[in-house]
């Protein structure tokens, strides 16, 4: 590494609810948990607007994307605003990611997941999920993106 040049490590990665989520201790762990293995983290809060989730996240072009749900619509939200980020060219490569409580009928059959991952996301981490799940998702991928 050359004097005067700091080396980029870890990945840039924005943490948000959606737009019916007011619940803001989720977004709190998840910011801490990815700052603890190296991240910079952008925590764009509760009852974030789809556009304004959409304009921030291609603004600050993140490496990862980690949506997060308490009140159990995260399936509809998520399926609402996931056209719109991937139609940003500008995340192109951005991994997204949604987990959470993200229905209200309590424990389905794996439909929700497949749904969402075939709306766009590249994980999508159930209620019953751990945070070692994720660490090791976020491992894996820091280990995938260019410095």
């Amino acid at each position: 590494m050359e004097l005067g040049k700091a080396e980029h490590v870890g990945l840039d990665v924005v943490v948000s609810t959606m737009a019916s989520d007011a619940h803001t201790w989720n977004l709190v762990f998840l910011q801490l948990l990815l700052e603890e293995l190296g991240h910079r983290v952008t925590n764009l809060g509760a009852c974030v607007p789809d556009a304004d989730l959409i304009g921030e996240c291609r603004r600050l072009a993140p490496d990862l994307i980690v949506l997060s749900s308490v009140n159990g619509h995260g399936f509809n939200d998520a399926q609402r605003v996931i056209p719109g980020l991937r139609a940003c060219p500008e995340l192109e490569h951005t991994q997204m990611v949604i987990g959470g409580k993200l229905g209200i009928t309590g424990a389905d059959d794996g439909s929700v997941a497949r749904t969402l991952r075939a709306a766009g996301f590249d994980k999508v981490f159930e209620e019953s999920a751990s945070a070692d799940e994720l660490r090791s998702f976020v491992r894996a991928l820091a280990r995938a993106v260019p410095v």
